[in-house]
């Protein structure tokens, strides 16, 4: 939906929101600072001009939904709400289909400016040697236009691109040097690029497994999450199963590879905490040692119980597992908060209801 231009005490009136638990009360108290808690991203639904941004206070007793429209009245978010990344007190909202990002300080979400040329299909992005980093898809349905756009911080702009090939999706910066995972945009890639931010260059690609899905760096190792080729892939491809891929950061080689020998297990969320792996596989949450040499075959714990058909955004934080449910993909999306350790690993705490199509979380505490 668009937003309209409604007076400021229209849109707090609407647009708070609480806790589905039974022992939470309304708070209606004007929004404020931001800096205790983590916002979601609501993607919106493509074309609908409604991405959105849903806070929730550390301790869940506040929660408050459409919170940037809340703060800035006149100003339209986007359509299809992609990353947010934080950069000191700024966050960096990138709007897909909008082809922009939309800055914010990441504590009061109070409008400092966007970034609307230079972009053409942006997906995410991340910071390096003084600058972000934006990946983009170009037209999907041309596979030699595939870039990075290198952002101008101070000047808020894209002064210049690094092209890269197909479908770049998740950015990692790690000493100097960003990791880009090719998912393959409308196509299946299997490779990630790394670029020296000094020189704007890719200086290899690693070809890993197929549909780099996400990743995290720990003790000089990258991890990458590899779904693995989907059912509906047409000839010569054919469906693979899902992989974790350890690369070396010292020169750049995989080291390990672990997979399922099911090619329908299509693995995604990858998040290192600590000595654990968590992962997930349609609406089941699974969790390893990080020194395991195989992948598990049981789930620690399935979110079928709260009626999620698949998990499409996933975070370990604290003591707690959030997991966004897009649902119907049309209507408003449900974030579930889960026990990390006690009384044990997946019992549900905490459910709140936020935009449609929940794609991130971004902890401000």
């Amino acid at each position: 939906m668009n937003f309209s231009k409604l007076v400021l005490t229209g849109l707090i009136s609407s647009l708070f929101f609480v806790s589905c638990t039974n022992d939470d009360t309304n708070d209606d108290t004007p929004l404020g600072s931001y800096d205790n808690g983590f916002l979601i991203l609501n993607q919106g639904g493509f074309g609908h001009n409604d991405a959105s941004v849903s806070y929730v206070s550390s301790d869940f007793a506040t929660a408050q939904n459409d919170i940037f429209s809340v703060v800035n009245p006149t100003i339209t978010l986007g359509d299809t709400g992609q990353d947010i990344g934080f950069n000191g007190d700024n966050a960096y909202i990138v709007l897909n289909a909008s082809n922009k990002i939309e800055i914010v300080n990441r504590y009061t979400l109070k409008s400092l400016g966007s970034i609307s040329t230079g972009l053409k299909n942006p997906r995410f992005i991340a910071f390096a040697n003084g600058k972000g980093y934006v990946t983009n898809w170009g037209d999907g349905s041309v596979a030699t236009d595939d870039y990075v756009a290198v952002i101008d911080l101070n000047a808020k702009k894209v002064s210049s691109s690094i092209p890269v090939v197909e479908g770049p999706e998740r950015i990692i910066a790690n000493s100097g040097k960003l990791y880009v995972a090719h998912k393959g945009g409308y196509s299946y890639g299997n490779k990630v690029s790394v670029i020296d931010a000094a020189s704007s260059t890719v200086s290899t690609t690693i070809t890993v497994g197929d549909v780099p899905e996400s990743m995290e760096i720990k003790d000089g190792t990258l991890w990458v999450a590899c779904s693995g080729n989907p059912s509906y892939v047409s000839t010569p491809l054919a469906e693979t199963a899902g992989r974790i891929v350890k690369v070396s950061l010292a020169n750049n080689t995989v080291t390990s590879t672990i997979a399922y020998s099911d090619v329908k297990k299509h693995l995604t969320n990858l998040v290192l905490n600590g000595s654990d792996v968590f992962y997930t596989v349609d609406s089941d949450v699974y969790k390893m040692s990080a020194t395991a040499t195989a992948l598990p075959t049981t789930a620690a714990f399935s979110t079928t119980s709260q009626g999620v058909y698949g998990v499409y955004s996933f975070a370990v934080h604290g003591n707690h597992i959030y997991v966004g449910d897009a649902g119907d993909y049309q209507h408003n999306g449900k974030v579930y908060v889960y026990a990390l350790t006690s009384p044990s690993v997946g019992t549900l705490e905490k459910t709140f209801s936020v935009g449609v199509i929940p794609a991130g979380f971004y902890f401000n505490d």
